[in-house]
């Protein structure tokens, strides 16, 4: 009996997998209704809102800008971000003709010129979408163009490197460019892929000449009906391998022309000055168009560089042709010598430009190694600030593309290492000098391989381009300059501290109450261990009986001191659209700053953290009352500071406000600026002369968290006295702090 069981079972299974063997077979053999003649009929787009004559009119391309097809494959939901951005970058400038390919329900309301391919929709594998576009290419251009590219929504592609590229290249032959792919680690064996076969990757960018698209189309409905994989850029390069005969180009250069990043969502979001961006001629994938744009300015700035660069070697050939044009003048007016200035412009790179007239004049170099060492600052031993990193970095890529301009021609590539050391000075009418020892990498792969270090050094000079000046015509004043009138809504937290509480009032009444500024005042008291509230309360009261048309405010909180706390009852105490600045009563404001405050905070798009001055503490400070106010003795700018700022209470609300849950001093601050700066908003930090804060001793309490606790004592220490008052009071007591114990 169990004997049957098993035989039943076994031919009912025999009997329903052949009948979904043959559903199937019948599917994949049987090509939808749009391919049944799609190798010996034109591809037609029919709709009465669409006019394909106008997409594949080439009536107005010179027969030079007949080069290169480029069709984009993209979707209905991408119409009008990525494809158009695309159309307002890199493909005004295609020395061709560029058409977006979408499904057959695809509509833009831009100037795109698109076509949505017949009984095609989004879905994704879009193999068929990719073989049809290709089909389109061959109807309506395959003699129009010697080269034809099948690109992604989210690339960015190079067209003049493309064009040179392409016009090095024999088009007349079977072509199939791009960078090799073999499929990632997971899909490795899984593509059906012989141990010699390859694809060209479809993100960034396949190319093939006429011929090979010739050659190919005839076969698109067996490549279609003939699928291995999921992969679109498979299938289009197994097709082209079968038929045509070629794989995509081997070569390890292709890498880099057409590059592709695995890096993720944060590709291309940060520094763009890297050797992998030079060298591209294509780069994928860029998914925000805000990006794209982005990478559109960059090259366009590198091709300004390239042009100031031609214009100083044009100053310096007229600079030649003076000597030898004696007898001429080449500039008739005043204006022309002024704007032509070719005795500055002119002179050819030299570390001996500039001749000082006295040792006072001397330009001196700064040393450079891990650190910098500069005989200019108090301190002469100092890290490398970002700035000046970025501009050795810089440089250094700069000499390196020079060196290895011509390193195909010569078969061998030089890598930079390291600097050693160097020397930088910065030359205020030529430029900036820099000596550099550099450590590289010799790579010979041509003839006798080698591969060995060399040192060289490098004198360089980046020379400063010409003035330029830029006359703005404002017809009406700006938005956020109208803003003048604006209330600003001062907030400030009270715990204890009641003389330096009475010196702010004053201060407060001096520069803002006096002079009829549009101002009101929060004060958020706090009841102290140490001292009464009511002598502050009194202070405000006096303050509003003599300023009645004055909106001040007292705002008691209980509980421990928290300044989070406190600056977030000041800022509920106004409306959503009130400019909020936050402050504490051991600042001094001078005349002027509200308005500086209103013109830089910018709602919905700016906030302004102001680079306060601090006071050293007063005790080790020598004859100050001859010193200037905002000088090196008496204080210092507090550059990691950033207690006080001026932003609107809806924008404060819209980055999640203070953080309620720090107690005390500090903190607070760091953790608003680091919400700002990961908003949509502007963060404006500037050193402001009109806000200083007056120097008190600070007590850091053993209870506070411990970056608080670190903070405060940095803080502290800080404000003590500047190094050169510190280098004086130890030279000055040598057996009291330098003696060995």
């Amino acid at each position: 009996m169990s004997t049957l069981s098993h035989m039943c079972r076994f031919i009912v299974g025999v009997i329903v997998g052949f009948v979904i063997t043959t559903q199937l077979r019948y599917m994949f053999l049987n090509p939808p209704s749009c391919l049944k003649n799609i190798n010996n009929e034109k591809l037609h787009v029919k709709s009465s809102e669409y006019s394909i004559e106008n997409v594949i009119n080439i009536s107005n391309l010179s027969e030079d800008k007949k080069l290169l097809f480029i069709g984009v494959m993209t979707a209905q939901k991408y119409l009008e971000t990525r494809a158009l951005a695309i159309h307002n970058t890199w493909g005004q400038t295609v020395p061709g003709k560029l058409i977006f390919f979408s499904s057959s329900s695809s509509r833009s309301n831009s100037s795109i010129l698109l076509v949505p391919l017949p009984k095609v929709d989004d879905s994704y594998p879009p193999q068929k979408k990719s073989f049809l576009m290709l089909k389109f290419m061959y109807d309506h251009f395959i003699d129009d163009f010697e080269w034809f590219m099948r690109a992604d929504d989210d690339v960015y592609i190079r067209t003049d490197y493309l064009e040179k590229f392409l016009r090095s290249v024999n088009s007349s032959k079977p072509q199939f460019i791009g960078q090799a792919g073999l499929g990632n680690k997971e899909e490795f064996g899984q593509l059906s892929l012989q141990a010699d076969e390859n694809f060209c990757m479809g993100g960034p960018g396949m190319i093939m000449s006429r011929n090979t698209l010739r050659l190919v189309i005839p076969h698109i409905r067996y490549c279609l009906k003939n699928l291995y994989s999921t992969h679109e850029d498979v299938e289009v390069g197994r097709c082209i391998r079968k038929f045509v005969g070629i794989p995509c180009t081997w070569s390890y250069e292709m890498q880099s022309i057409f590059y592709h990043s695995f890096s993720g969502e944060e590709v291309f979001t940060g520094r763009l000055k890297t050797k992998e961006i030079h060298r591209a001629i294509t780069l994928h994938p860029i998914k925000q168009p805000s990006y794209l744009y982005r990478m559109h300015s960059y090259f366009y700035g590198l091709q300004t560089q390239s042009l100031r660069y031609n214009s100083l070697n044009l100053y310096r050939e007229i600079l030649d042709m003076e000597s030898l044009l004696s007898d001429t003048k080449l500039f008739v007016t005043a204006d022309q010598f002024l704007h032509f200035n070719t005795s500055i412009l002119g002179m050819k790179p030299s570390l001996n430009k500039y001749n000082p007239s006295s040792s006072d004049e001397t330009l001196i170099w700064d040393f450079v190694s891990k650190h910098i060492y500069s005989s200019s600052t108090i301190n002469p031993k100092r890290r490398l600030e970002s700035y000046q990193q970025l501009a050795v970095n810089d440089v250094v890529m700069e000499v390196m593309e020079i060196i290895n301009k011509y390193s195909k021609q010569r078969g061998r590539v030089i890598d930079f290492k390291e600097i050693l050391y160097g020397y930088i000075r910065e030359n205020p009418l030529f430029g900036v000098d820099y000596i550099l020892d550099m450590l590289l990498t010799y790579r010979k792969y041509r003839g006798k391989k080698m591969t060995v270090p060399v040192r060289r050094h490098a004198y360089l000079q980046k020379a400063f381009s010409q003035l330029e000046f830029k006359e703005l015509t404002v017809n009406n004043s700006p938005p956020h300059v109208n803003s003048l009138k604006v209330y600003v809504n001062v907030v400030v937290p009270l715990y204890g501290r009641l003389e330096n509480f009475k010196r702010f009032l004053n201060n407060i009444e001096t520069v803002c109450l006096q002079e009829d500024e549009k101002m009101r005042l929060a004060v958020i008291l706090f009841d102290s261990d140490q001292e009464d509230a009511t002598e502050s309360k009194l202070v405000i009261e006096d303050l509003v009986r003599r300023y009645p048309s004055y909106d001040i405010q007292l705002l008691e909180a209980t509980g421990p001191f928290s300044r989070a706390i406190a600056l977030e009852m000041g800022a509920k105490a106004f409306s959503l659209d009130s400019l909020l600045f936050f402050v504490d009563v051991d600042i001094v404001l001078d005349y002027g700053v509200l308005e500086r405050i209103r013109l830089n905070t910018i709602k919905s798009k700016q906030v302004y953290f102001p680079i306060v001055f601090s006071e050293y503490d007063p005790e080790y400070l020598e004859n100050d009352s001859e010193m200037p106010l905002l000088s090196e003795e008496r204080g210092y700018w507090r550059q990691f500071g950033y207690g006080i700022v001026s932003i609107y209470h809806s924008d404060l609300r819209a980055v999640g406000g203070f953080d309620t849950s720090i107690q005390g001093w500090g903190k607070e601050d760091v953790d608003l600026y680091s919400k700002v700066v990961r908003s949509n908003l502007t963060t404006l930090r500037a050193a402001d002369p009109g806000i200083v804060h007056i120097f008190h001793p600070v007590s850091c309490s053993p209870e506070l968290e411990d970056l608080q606790y670190e903070m405060c004592w940095g803080s502290k220490l800080s404000s003590l006295a500047s190094q050169k008052t510190l280098a004086k009071i130890i030279l000055s007591n040598k057996q009291k702090y330098l003696s060995n114990r």
